[in-house]
C-alpha cells in the first residue's frame, strides 16, 4: 500500500533538519517527490516561502496534493512563528500566471535568500522556474572558491546567480550574458544586495551566438567561461539543443577560454545519461586541450535521501540529470 503524502513529508523534511538555518534565509529543496515517492509533486524553501510545485498531468490530482502538501507543512511544528508565505506553480497548467506561481497562504513571498554567506534576489513568481536553481547550490560554492581574480563569463545566465558567486568569490571581472534583460535585471539586484560594482557593459541582453561572435570578432577572451544552456530553445539566431549538440555549444565558446583557463559545462537534459555526457566531453578532451579536472555534484537534498524506483535515465557518473563538469583548457 503507497504511503501518505504526509508521511512522506515528514520522512522527507525530517531528513534534511541540518539545513534549516537559525535565521531563516538559505534555500534548499525540501521534497523530491520524484524520487520520494511521490512523482507530481516537489517542495522548495526559499528563506521563509514554500514553493509547491505541481507536475499532474490532469488538474482535479495536482491541485488535491497541493492542498495537501500546504496544510501539512502550515501545521507542521518546525514552521511554526517564522513561515511566511507559500506559492503553487501548476507546472501544465494553460494559464501563465497560474504556471509562473500563484499565492497559496500568507503575505509578500520572500525576495532574498542566503547561501555560503552570499545573498541572492529572487523573484519567486517571475516565471515558471523560481528565479535560482538550488541544483547548482554547490557550483556556486565552488564558484566562490575558485573565481579569485579571474575573468568570467557566464553564457545563458538566466538571473546571474553563477556570476554572482563568482563576484563573490572575487572575480576581477565578471559578464552576464542571457536574451531576458528582466532576468538580468534581478541579477543586477543581488549585486547591489552584496555592494558589488555593477557596470552595465558587464549585463549583456543579447542572443547567445551572435554575444559569442562579437567577443570572437575583437579577440575578447576570458579565464573562465560557464556554459549552462536551457534544456531546448531556438531563436531567429540559433538553436539550442542539449540531447543532441552539447558538443556543438561547447566548440562555441572554446576560443573565449584563455590558456590555462577553466570551462564549466552543465547538462540538464534528463533524457541524456550520464555514460552520453561523459562520452562527449571525453571526444571534446582527445585532441588534449580539453581535460576534464572534476565532476560537481547536486546537493543531496535535491536527488532526493530516500530514493523510490529509477530515474528515467542513469546519470552514473554524476548524481543527477544535472551533470556538472569542470574542465581545464589549453590553447594551440
Amino acid at each position: 500500500m503507497p504511503e501518505s503524502l504526509s508521511t512522506l513529508l515528514d520522512r522527507a523534511i525530517a531528513a534534511r533538519a541540518d539545513l534549516f538555518d537559525l535565521r531563516h534565509e538559505t534555500a534548499f529543496r525540501l521534497f523530491n517527490g520524484f524520487s520520494e515517492g511521490q512523482l507530481h509533486l516537489s517542495l522548495d524553501l526559499y528563506a521563509g516561502t514554500v514553493i509547491f510545485h505541481d507536475y499532474a498531468p490532469d488538474e482535479s490530482t495536482g491541485r488535491a496534493l497541493v492542498r495537501e502538501a500546504a496544510e501539512f507543512v502550515q501545521g507542521y511544528p518546525r514552521f511554526a512563528g517564522w513561515l511566511r508565505a507559500g506559492i503553487a506553480k501548476y507546472r501544465n497548467s494553460p494559464l501563465p500566471e497560474e504556471r509562473r506561481g500563484v499565492p497559496l497562504f500568507g503575505g509578500e513571498p520572500d525576495r532574498k535568500v542566503k547561501e555560503h554567506d552570499v545573498w541572492y534576489a529572487v523573484d519567486l513568481s517571475m516565471n515558471r522556474d523560481a528565479s535560482l536553481y538550488l541544483d547548482t547550490r554547490y557550483l556556486r560554492k565552488w564558484l566562490v572558491e575558485n573565481s579569485q581574480s579571474k575573468s568570467v563569463l557566464n553564457t545563458f545566465a538566466y538571473t546571474g546567480s553563477l556570476g554572482v558567486a563568482a563576484m563573490a568569490g572575487g572575480a576581477a571581472r565578471v559578464v552576464q550574458l542571457d536574451l531576458n534583460r528582466q532576468f538580468l535585471n534581478l541579477a543586477k539586484d543581488s549585486y547591489s544586495l552584496n555592494g558589488f560594482p555593477i557596470h552595465k557593459s558587464d549585463f549583456i541582453a543579447q542572443d547567445f551566438f551572435p554575444a559569442v561572435s562579437k567577443f570572437k570578432s575583437v579577440n575578447q577572451t576570458f579565464d573562465c567561461v560557464l556554459i549552462d544552456p536551457p534544456f531546448f530553445s531556438s531563436t531567429a539566431r540559433g538553436r539550442v539543443d542539449q540531447v543532441h549538440e552539447s558538443a556543438r555549444l561547447i566548440n562555441k565558446v572554446r576560443p573565449l577560454i584563455n590558456d590555462g583557463g577553466t570551462l564549466v559545462a552543465i547538462n540538464n537534459a534528463l533524457y541524456v545519461s550520464g555514460r552520453e555526457y561523459m562520452d562527449t566531453l571525453e571526444a571534446l578532451c582527445a585532441d588534449g586541450y580539453l581535460k576534464l579536472r572534476e565532476l560537481i555534484p547536486v546537493p543531496e537534498d535535491f536527488t532526493g535521501y530516500h530514493p523510490v524506483g529509477n530515474p528515467i535515465t542513469d546519470p552514473t557518473p554524476f548524481n543527477h540529470s544535472t551533470k556538472i563538469a569542470i574542465l581545464d583548457v589549453k590553447r594551440k
